[in-house]
């Protein structure tokens, strides 16, 4: 285990620079200026020459990109342009709600995933079936924004059991203003999420090894909870971690819904301002996030199924 971790860190470092040369050159190559945007358009040539000299904007790109990866490696990630704090402050006040929100909307889609692929493989082609999988097509092709602008209407602004916006100021309110995005997140990954529990648990459900547990008369509860769906939870697992990279992109647009503090918000204000050091940085703890989510997939892989070593 410690040689396949040591291993699976070592190939994150490829991964990585790759997201960030990726950004970093999507971003140097799109039209506009930094420093025209912050000056504003009644800016002198003399003073966006000088704001561009200051920023260090007047170098070959060549020579931007070996210094942002000078300052990649001895973890200085810069200063905003727009902001003028230093990255790291910023990230520390923008990471824990995005954090928050990614975990909450993970455990909600399982609360809600879980119980309907189980009604629906157990009355499989009935019609709590039909009617299941008609719930879960109605959200897919639902954009998450018009959930959410209806989330904000109903239960908002009509019944006022959530704020409206924002992100609280005590742990308490942290929760309760994430559970209507974070339920809007985790309702766009239960329909792909739903329906690989269900055939993995239908699978299940018709083989042998349940067969031979039914057999040895063992409760029902034990067949389904030991039996069959410790093993469809491999397949569920593997499609939850892939649709994390849907929730990293789905904050993008949920929190400038619901107006939360988080990366999402953070990463579009750098978009708009090309305050290139916050979307380096945003880039890159979004690239960490997604592919941590994949090594502990990994790792709970031997957890749920002894037969799957880690060679």
């Amino acid at each position: 285990m410690s040689r396949f971790l040591f291993r699976r860190l070592v190939l994150l470092v490829p991964v990585i620079l790759g997201t960030v040369t990726l950004t970093f050159l999507l971003m140097h190559l799109t039209p506009g200026d930094p420093a025209r945007t912050y000056l504003g358009e009644h800016a002198t040539p003399e003073a966006i020459a000088a704001l561009r000299q200051q920023w260090g904007l007047d170098q070959p790109l060549a020579i931007q990109y070996l210094h942002f990866l000078r300052d990649l490696v001895t973890g200085q990630l810069g200063e905003s342009m727009f902001f003028h704090e230093p990255i790291i402050d910023l990230l520390a006040t923008r990471l824990p709600p995005t954090l928050l929100l990614m975990l909450m909307s993970a455990v909600l889609s399982l609360i809600i995933a879980v119980p309907l692929a189980a009604w629906s493989a157990v009355s499989k082609s009935g019609l709590s079936d039909m009617v299941a999988r008609a719930l879960t097509a109605v959200f897919q092709g639902t954009p998450i924004f018009f959930i959410a602008t209806i989330f904000i209407l109903v239960f908002s602004i009509r019944l006022k059991i959530f704020p409206v916006a924002g992100y609280g100021n005590k742990p308490w309110d942290h929760v309760v203003s994430l559970f209507l995005p974070a339920l809007t997140l985790a309702l766009g990954i239960v329909p792909v999420l739903m329906r690989s529990l269900r055939t993995a648990l239908i699978d299940a459900l018709n083989s042998e090894y349940v067969n031979f547990a039914r057999a040895k008369g063992l409760r029902s509860r034990t067949v389904w909870l030991h039996y069959a769906l410790r093993n469809a939870s491999i397949s569920g697992l593997s499609i939850l971690s892939i649709q994390i990279g849907f929730l990293a992109g789905g904050s993008l647009v949920v929190e400038n819904v619901f107006a939360i503090p988080g990366m999402g918000t953070f990463l579009m204000k750098g978009i708009l301002n090309r305050d290139f050091p916050v979307v380096q940085a945003s880039a890159l703890v979004f690239a960490l996030l997604v592919l941590l989510v994949y090594l502990i997939t990994d790792i709970a892989y031997t957890l749920l199924d002894p037969r799957v070593r880690l060679k």
